[in-house]
């Protein structure tokens, strides 16, 4: 008769007592039961109505403080939110508007911000007609969506700057607290870029933040680590944008010089603002 050794039965516990078979392994502890929810995470996704509703059904007066607390906080964010989502949207400007919508523009602070630290404006020159410019046009709307706290503008690029030839289009000029921190000439002309790459060259020069969705109750490592992917996709993008595209940081205030290249004359478009 053969013996199974991992039953457990009296029989194999006498040959193990005789050392007839090996001493069974010992049993792994239980873990524990994971820990419970808090209110707070389970009526995460509760809307303000829906809190109210469920804090006036409740018969438990500590309960209903409680959720009527969450509900007050949801709405004190919603309105954060709304407050500092000031844009949302692309602003077409002409020459005359450029130093008010542009220049002054970024140099104002957000209400709760630090002194002196201003607005990101990205400035977006175009052409009507040139596919890479209704492209990079695309890609700017999108952003302008996605990152509420930042202005957009656009304008037609020989309306800004004067004889701009299309071959140094689509250009963006970003600036902050009244200065130029860098332009991206003919971006994407030469190579078909994508808007994580252009969102890529935005971050790294502090025009936008990036603005990961909540996770809702997803755990701590779990939140980091699609935190870790998200920026990932971005640095992954800046290494793959051309860097000959993008002049170095300006100090010179309300003025635009676009450089031509070799096939261009010699001379600097200079355009005081």
């Amino acid at each position: 008769m053969a013996i199974n050794p991992d039953e457990d039965t009296e029989f194999n516990d006498a040959l193990r007592k005789h050392g007839i078979l090996p001493p069974r392994p010992p049993t792994p502890p239980t873990p524990p039961p994971p820990e419970s929810p808090g209110l707070d995470e389970l009526l995460d996704d509760f809307t303000s109505a829906e809190l109210q509703e469920l804090a006036e059904d409740t018969r438990d007066e500590a309960t209903e403080r409680l959720i009527e607390d969450i509900r007050r906080q949801k709405i004190s964010e919603a309105q954060d939110i709304a407050r500092k989502a000031r844009f949302g949207r692309v602003y077409p400007i002409g020459r005359d508007d450029y130093t008010r919508e542009v220049t002054e523009a970024s140099q104002v602070d957000e209400e709760g911000d630090t002194e002196g630290k201003g607005t990101p404006v990205v400035c977006f020159l175009y052409k009507d007609g040139l596919p890479q410019c209704e492209r990079a046009h695309d890609f700017v709307r999108v952003l302008a969506q996605r990152h509420p706290r930042t202005k957009f503008v656009s304008i037609i690029g020989d309306k800004c700057i004067p004889n701009l030839p299309d071959s140094r289009l689509p250009m963006f000029i970003i600036y902050r607290k009244g200065e130029v921190l860098t332009q991206l000439i003919a971006w994407s002309a030469r190579r078909q870029g994508t808007i994580d790459e252009l969102s890529a060259h935005l971050v790294l020069v502090g025009a936008i933040e990036i603005v990961l969705p909540s996770r809702g109750s997803k755990n701590r490592d779990e939140n980091e680590e699609e935190d870790e992917d998200e920026d990932d996709k971005y640095w992954r993008a800046a290494s793959k944008a051309k860097t000959g595209s993008s002049s170095g940081p300006s100090r010179q205030k309300g003025n635009i010089r676009a450089s031509r290249n070799k096939d261009d004359s010699d001379s600097d478009f200079d355009f005081d603002l």
